[in-house]
């Protein structure tokens, strides 16, 4: 992922955050907001549950070449992944497959025009 295909500042997590919009599955929950660029971006995040500084820096490596094989960054909407504890115990053939398949339905459903909370 380059730098202009990240969202970098905290404010633009929060709000993304805030508006609910997300779609979940076991090893992820991805939060999406329709873009204001003109092309999508993405925020990981892992939370303090999944280890110490260096089992999060290699979960969010290994989520980084997740998102690049399964987003194009043409989508309709920016989204912040965050990792959940069952990632760790998953290998990267179910990780890609489960975040394609958040990918998909966040796309479908703002092909739909409607985008509120979908659980996988």
């Amino acid at each position: 992922m380059k730098k202009h295909q990240r969202i970098l500042k905290n404010t633009e997590y929060s709000s993304i955050i805030a508006k609910r919009r997300s779609f979940v599955s076991q090893a992820f929950i991805l939060y999406t907001l329709p873009r204001k660029e003109e092309h999508a971006r993405v925020g990981i995040s892992v939370g303090k549950k999944m280890g110490k500084a260096v089992v999060r820096t290699r979960v969010k490596r290994q989520l980084r070449a997740l998102i690049d094989t399964v987003f194009d960054f043409n989508e309709p909407f920016d989204s912040i992944i965050i990792a959940r504890p069952v990632f760790s115990k998953m290998d990267y053939a179910q990780r890609l497959e489960k975040l394609q398949e958040l990918r998909e339905k966040a796309l479908t459903k703002y092909e739909r025009g409607s985008h509120e909370k979908i659980s996988a």
